[in-house]
């Protein structure tokens, strides 16, 4: 006789390293430890649907973020402990062709049609592929929007009062998120040994920290570039209420449309992510033609802990950065000498995005309400699934954080950097 499976014994049955969590569905049924600390509650045939036809973490996320999957045990803002545990086990075994049928039938072949994905999710790439060329003008400036124009007052609750998105750097073990970001902007500073008077531009500027710094700290002139028509405004909004807009300004371009040359220093602070390895020529070239001879370039980007090409992951693709693309250093170094550019230095500060990652999470617990009102229950539990996330893949060197020190070395050999490093 043909065994009919429950949710439960279903999922039980497909998980390839076992159920570290209780697991409990909407038929009565559940799976794993009943005395395990964190359980995960199917509420709805949706959700199963979303499973079954996406296993996997895709699936997960959308049951979770559609609210047809809650978890209890955990804070939402920072599903961390979850993801401790769930980190080997969301792949689906195989299971024998007599078994599959068996459990498809127990749990409904009509849940095997997909349900409209969660409004938080972005298009497949195929499906982008067909609208848009990648890293057009326009798919890059769609796909930045996607991502960074959710609410700036969201931004604000998660990241705090210097409103910068890409990793600190923690001087000691127990400083602030403010303070490490501080010394994140003034160690891109003096790496580019920025002085009164020079011209720094900064690319993928986001609401224009590195810009304020540079020119509050180190009396620049500064230019900061964003496809984020929100970060744009607010920046420039912050550059006059500091009284700084007689040397910096923020605009809303794509950088490829920046007109002036002759910058002692570019930099460039979480763009590469969003350009595509196949853009690194282009994107490198357009540096070192934008660089006076001697400036110098820091490029401050996430990397794979290898060089082999990987994909991001259908929900990173799908809910965070989509067309975003990671590789190792060894890549991005390579590119860089390719465009004509010198390297002077490179450093991994990896387990700083751990400890940054922790701190917004951290933030968006404390402002969890607050939050779920500026942008919606199911994009902030999107933000707290990917940071807890990302902060374990951080912590377990499966990404890093890179920064490569570049100087447009002119024909005679002159760099103008100095025998020894300085910062």
């Amino acid at each position: 006789m043909t065994k009919t499976y429950t949710i439960g014994e279903a999922v039980g049955a497909l998980m390839r390293d076992g159920m570290p969590v209780r697991f409990k569905a909407y038929d009565g049924s559940s799976a794993g430890p009943p005395d395990a600390e964190i359980e995960l509650d199917l509420l709805t045939q949706r959700g199963l649907s979303y499973i079954m036809t996406a296993p996997g973490d895709l699936g997960l996320a959308r049951a979770y973020v559609s609210g047809d999957l809650d978890i209890n045990g955990v804070h939402p803002g920072d599903p961390y402990p979850l993801m401790t545990l769930l980190q080997n086990h969301t792949k689906f075994r195989r299971p024998a062709p007599a078994e599959l049928v068996a459990i498809v039938r127990g749990l409904g072949i009509a849940n095997l049609k997909p349900p409209p994905p969660p409004p938080q999710e972005h298009l497949p790439r195929w499906r982008r592929a067909v609208e848009g060329v990648r890293h057009s003008l326009q798919r890059d400036a769609d796909v930045i929007h996607h991502h960074y124009d959710v609410s700036n007052t969201f931004y604000e609750y998660v990241l705090g009062p210097s409103m910068t998105y890409t990793c600190a750097l923690y001087p000691t073990d127990d400083a602030t998120l403010e303070e490490a970001q501080t010394a994140k902007y003034d160690l891109v500073a003096r790496k580019l040994d920025l002085r009164p008077g020079q011209r720094l531009l900064d690319l993928g500027c986001g609401w224009g920290g590195m810009v304020r710094h540079a020119a509050r700290e180190y009396g620049v002139r500064a230019i900061g570039v964003t496809l984020s028509r929100e970060q744009a405004s607010w920046a420039q909004q912050a550059i006059k209420e500091e009284r700084l807009d007689h040397l910096a300004e923020v605009r809303f371009m794509d950088y490829r449309r920046v007109e002036e040359t002759g910058f002692d220093a570019i930099s460039s602070i979480g763009l590469t992510e969003h350009i595509g390895v196949k853009n690194y020529p282009s994107y490198f070239g357009f540096i070192e033609d934008h660089l006076k001879p001697q400036g110098r370039l820091l490029n401050h980007c996430i990397t794979r802990h290898d060089n082999r090409p990987t994909d991001t992951g259908a929900f990173i693709d799908r809910y965070v950065f989509p067309d975003g693309e990671l590789i190792g250093s060894g890549t991005i170094v390579t590119a860089v000498q390719d465009a004509g550019l010198e390297v002077q230095h490179t450093e991994n500060i990896r387990v700083h995005y751990a400890k940054t990652l922790a701190a917004w999470c951290q933030n968006l617990v404390d402002n969890w309400d607050a939050c779920v009102a500026e942008v919606g229950e199911g994009t902030a539990r999107v933000w707290g699934l990917y940071m807890a996330g990302s902060r374990l893949a951080f912590e377990r060197n499966e990404i890093q954080l890179h920064h490569v020190l570049a100087t447009k070395t002119d024909a005679t050999g002159a760099s103008g950097y100095p025998l020894r490093h300085t910062f």
